[in-house]
């Protein structure tokens, strides 16, 4: 599929567009040179002009671009409200601003582009398109509405490539790919980077106020100061802030008119200077409860979070690069360094209403619109109830144990787990031998939450993972099917534990939570299920005792509670 146009004199060239990204600059404002080309990859020969009349013809390839596009919102639709719930949090209430930004980035590219005569290839932006709805389809079935916003912005550059063909459309990846920025994180990624960066924060933090002369003491992300003990929680991690400033040093970088070098330094400075400037936060904050009292946190916390940490970062993000650019031999100014030309946008902009029904727009068009309609007049099965019983019911004895109830979790930690229904229960065997605690949570839903794995929550309350190891313990239980697992040492000071935990999964035993997350896609599309549920075994290693022992009294419960756990997280 080669589509050509040719320009001559005042004819409007033939082309295929979608969005605002489409045909040749206008000559009425002269041409316009390249930032990040060199001239001889331009032709600047190319000219075009804008007729004073369109027949009724004309307005073919908009109604077609048109089209597309609200088919496109159809389908994806999914996507979009994920995008419009992951902005109404903290930590991504930048995403608005966003497509705003690849906006302009892309305009700027725009301005640079010459008429192309000759073939134009857009095969390939058909190709990615379609690859863009299967995305779709695939979370959509499987109720995963995130993946279904991936696939949009898939589409986006799909719609490029087809557009202005693969030769000129692939190089505006730049703007397509900060889209990236606008998107939730995977949950699992999203609670391993929180807990990484709380466990940094919260090492620097200690730093700084030692600096100061606060006595301070440090208990997992627990900073203890005596008189107040100050959790740096999930929201303390920085991730609200770290999202915007990685934006922002993206465009930053895209801008920035220096050496290459420099623009990777500005891009990869975004997460150190967060995670200091979100440190320097924790530290003003403990120096205030030491010197002024407890009763100013609430304040100072409300005054220095969000824009006051924003706009510090952006500061020094200025400041590396004035240094940078002092350094150089040919010195200049930031303002001097960075493209901020805003002259011509709204001409580049008005090319829409000049886009051109080539056969691939108009295949695209139809495409999607199939692909709407496809969805929705499917048939939408009755989801089945899920049978299983409450933990409520729950055994307290299994076969030598005897379980009694633990402490229930607190309202923070029961949010934060998002689970539908949890158990906790020790269990003991003889009176002097340690308990075995037994922790399940299950989730009708896991594409709303699920997979918080213990390698993320242990850390937060102050235990230290010594060891962790995935196996396979069937083989060493007689079991008739293999068993994967979690082995974890944990410890707090002198105080040590053995740890078993696992994901249940419609009758795997899943032990990596990133395959747990790869597995609830799969059965969301296959069987339209997406429960599942934490199981997490627990018993202290006694100082008299070897880990042999402990190890053995883990496995006796073990076998017990796989063999009652089916009647709770159902296969």
């Amino acid at each position: 599929m080669v589509e050509r146009f040719m320009c001559t004199g005042p004819v409007i060239p033939p082309s295929a567009s979608a969005f605002f990204l489409s045909l040749a600059p206008y000559p009425t404002y002269g041409p316009v040179m390249a930032r990040s080309r060199p001239k001889e990859q331009r032709d600047m020969s190319d000219t075009a002009t804008v007729p004073a009349q369109r027949s009724l013809s004309n307005f073919s390839g908009p109604f077609w671009f048109f089209l597309a596009t609200l088919a496109a919102g159809i389908y994806f639709h999914e996507g979009l409200n994920a995008l419009l719930a992951a902005w109404a949090t903290p930590e991504y209430s930048h995403g608005p601003l966003i497509p705003v930004l690849s906006a302009f980035m892309f305009l700027q590219e725009l301005k640079a582009e010459p008429i192309r005569h000759g073939p134009v290839n857009r095969v390939p932006g058909f190709i990615v398109m379609v690859a863009a709805v299967l995305l779709g389809a695939l979370g959509k079935f499987s109720q995963i509405d995130d993946v279904v916003a991936y696939a949009t912005i898939l589409w986006v550059g799909a719609m490029l490539l087809i557009s202005f063909g693969w030769a000129q459309g692939r190089r505006f990846w730049v703007p397509v790919l900060h889209l990236v920025y606008m998107l939730p994180l995977p949950g699992v990624i999203y609670y391993k980077l929180s807990t990484f960066l709380q466990g940094v924060s919260s090492e620097l933090g200690v730093l700084f106020l030692g600096w100061l002369n606060v006595p301070v003491f440090l208990d997992g992300n627990i900073i203890d100061l005596g008189v107040l003990k100050l959790h740096v929680a999930e929201a303390c991690s920085g991730l609200r802030y770290l999202f915007p400033i990685m934006s922002f040093s993206y465009v930053f970088a895209v801008l920035y008119r220096g050496p290459m070098w420099h623009k990777a330094v500005l891009l990869l400075a975004a997460a150190p200077i967060t995670v200091l400037m979100n440190s320097v936060r924790i530290a003003v904050a403990g120096w205030l409860v030491q010197y002024f009292g407890e009763a100013h946190l609430e304040g100072f916390s409300h005054f220095f979070e969000g824009w006051v940490i924003f706009m510090a970062s952006v500061v020094l993000l200025f400041v590396l690069a004035w240094t940078m650019l002092k350094l150089q031999r040919s010195p200049m100014s930031v303002a001097e360094a960075l493209d901020l030309d805003f002259s011509n946008l709204w001409p580049q902009a008005k090319r829409l209403a000049l886009v051109e029904p080539s056969k691939t727009m108009i295949l695209a068009a139809l495409v999607m619109v199939l692909a709407a309609a496809a969805w929705q007049i499917r048939p939408v099965p009755t989801p089945e109830p899920i049978n299983r019983e409450p933990f409520a019911l729950f055994p307290t004895q299994l076969g030598d144990w005897h379980g009694a109830p633990a402490a229930r979790l607190s309202r923070a930690v029961e949010q934060t787990l998002g689970a539908d229904d949890y158990i906790g229960l020790n269990f003991t065997r003889m009176r002097q031998e340690p308990s075995v605690e037994l922790f399940s949570a299950f989730y009708d839903d896991q594409t709303k939450g699920g997979t918080h794995s213990p390698e993320i929550c242990l850390p937060s309350s102050g235990w230290e993972i010594a060891s962790l190891e995935r196996v396979d313990v069937a083989p060493q239980l007689d079991l008739t099917a293999p068993f994967r697992l979690n082995r974890a040492v944990i410890q707090k000071g002198e105080a040590q534990m053995l740890v078993y935990y696992w994901f249940e999964s419609h009758g795997r035993h899943v032990a990596w939570d990133f395959e747990a997350k790869l597995m609830l896609l799969w059965d969301g599309f296959t069987i339209q299920r997406t429960d599942g549920g934490l199981v997490r075994l627990t018993t202290a290693i006694a100082p008299d005792e070897g880990m042999d022992q402990a190890e053995a009294r883990l496995q006796s419960m073990f076998i017990e509670t796989i063999a009652t756990l089916p009647r709770f997280i159902p296969d």
